[in-house]
């Protein structure tokens, strides 16, 4: 591993992206890379079923085991699952190798296959999720729990 890698980054990071996205981060989902990994492949597969319409108190109510995204349950489910998936990115990003591109985000989401519907147009239409200078960072959980409808590409 590098040398700026210590243990425990991951869930700090991660932390922090998703705080300064404006979105709630519930505790036990995505304490480790692994867990959160296996939450998000369970968001996206929940999606692929539900579509880009639903929020996320539906998406928790056709899943067993999301019950303490609860937090989240009023934001559209693309949104915050996108929002998730970012962050994992940036957090295994900075954790594992000091940073992380928008190129490296479209590799690890092929490569952990979390893909949805739109899922290159949202993160193309969302830098903030990546760019920690974004003037408006948290405008995009705003949005996902205000006009969850408004990532109609996700």
């Amino acid at each position: 591993m590098s040398q700026c890698y210590n243990p425990g980054d991951f869930k700090k990071y991660f932390t922090e992206n998703m705080n300064a996205l404006g979105a709630p981060v519930p505790t036990g989902l995505f304490d480790s890379y692994q867990k959160a990994i296996g939450t998000a492949a369970t968001l996206v597969g929940t999606l692929h079923l539900l579509g880009k319409g639903a929020t996320m108190g539906e998406l928790i109510g056709a899943t067993i085991g999301l019950e303490k995204l609860a937090v989240a349950a009023a934001f559209g489910a693309a949104g915050y699952t996108g929002i998730v998936i970012g962050s994992i990115a940036v957090a295994s990003g900075r954790s594992l190798s000091c940073g992380s591109r928008i190129s490296d985000m479209f590799v690890f989401t092929s490569q952990n296959n979390l893909q949805f519907k739109g899922w290159h147009s949202f993160y193309t239409h969302n830098p903030q999720i990546f760019d920690k200078s974004h003037p408006f960072r948290n405008s995009v959980g705003m949005r996902a729990k205000s006009s969850p409808l408004s990532f109609e590409y996700a």
